[in-house]
């Protein structure tokens, strides 16, 4: 009985430790949703080009308008919006199910090493984009978010390094298939976070 008791008060020890130091309250259906979003962005930017005559299965180089140019940025504003937001809600969800606080002081430190990749990378890639190195941005984008997930992983679960590096990998592979970059960013941002969140959810429902 002594012995029974122990093991739960170090259970509940450990638990409490976890939940100072770690946000756990990501939502796997967060994952799904925002890859969801992406993968439905990437098929509309198809048909954008489509409708610019532009064939993007063919692999042909093409230049892009300023207008065109403008009009992409939008789109991936869009896309990076309605997932920040079905990212907030489902955790913010989770959180209120788990009677944990959304915000804290684990939950900043995770924001801040999320953050430094990822805006480091937003900068470079803005920078490509002034210089109309459209062809790397693609790559680069993937690769950042990468490290930016990588970086965040000691204050959350463990499981969001191997979505990092599988991002990471994805970029680099697609830095040797220069002007695929709408469809790796289908597979990055779209079909891994899908799968991502669905094991996740299975696995912290």
């Amino acid at each position: 009985m002594e012995s029974k008791n122990y093991h739960e008060d170090l259970s509940h020890i450990r638990s409490m430790m976890e939940r100072s130091s770690r946000f756990i309250s990501l939502s796997g259906l967060s994952g799904v949703f925002a890859g969801l979003i992406a993968f439905v962005g990437a098929i509309y930017v198809y048909f954008v080009f489509q409708r610019e005559g532009i064939n993007y299965f063919e692999g042909n180089k093409n230049v892009f308008s300023r207008d065109l140019v403008k009009e992409l940025i939008l789109i991936g504003t869009v896309i990076l919006v309605l997932a920040v937001f079905s990212g907030y809600f489902f955790t913010a969800r989770k959180s209120k199910e788990n009677n944990l606080k959304i915000w804290d002081k684990t939950t900043r430190r995770l924001v801040f090493n999320f953050a430094v990749p990822l805006v480091t990378g937003g900068f470079f890639c803005l920078g490509l984009l002034y210089h109309h190195l459209f062809v790397l941005i693609a790559p680069s984008t993937l690769i950042f978010y990468g490290l930016a997930l990588v970086n965040a992983e000691k204050y959350t679960l463990s499981d969001v390094k191997y979505l990092g590096y599988c991002e990471i990998a994805l970029g680099l592979i697609s830095f040797f298939f220069l002007g695929w970059g709408l469809v790796f960013w289908a597979i990055g941002f779209g079909v891994l976070h899908m799968v991502y969140g669905l094991v996740m959810h299975k696995k912290y429902k």
